[in-house]
């Protein structure tokens, strides 16, 4: 099976040895996206809900250069440092899939790349 190499120049460049998302056959891999702003390259500094909303817009941008959208969708991780984010983290990322949301899993880590609070990957079907 083929694999397609999928970037985007509206999402974050990979910060170590992985890519954005690969396509194989009919599946998107999209790796973990954290709250680096594409045009900066720095992290935004926000609210936990306006870290959520950049994740989720780094992980929009890879899926319509793949030619999809977030109904496309049908699993994410979520990694958090802290569950007692968990229910700011769930209403941002809610916006993103207001019917038939994919399946999903959330769990605590003890921390996350450059420090973050949030990082959501997912996987898609076309």
């Amino acid at each position: 099976m083929m694999k397609e190499i999928i970037y985007s120049d509206q999402a974050p460049s990979p910060i170590g040895p992985y890519s954005q998302a690969v396509k194989a056959g009919n599946t998107l891999y999209v790796s973990g996206q954290i709250a680096i702003v594409p045009n900066t390259g720095e992290l935004l500094s926000g609210s936990i809900q306006e870290e959520t909303a950049q994740v989720m817009k780094n992980l929009e941008a890879i899926l319509k250069e793949a030619g999809g959208d977030f109904s496309n969708v049908v699993k994410c991780g979520i990694f958090i440092k802290n569950m007692d984010d968990f229910t700011l983290i769930n209403e941002e990322y809610g916006k993103s899939f207001s019917e038939n949301p994919p399946a999903r899993e959330t769990v605590e880590v003890s921390r996350l790349p450059k420090d973050v609070n949030v990082e959501i990957s997912c996987i898609a079907v076309f």
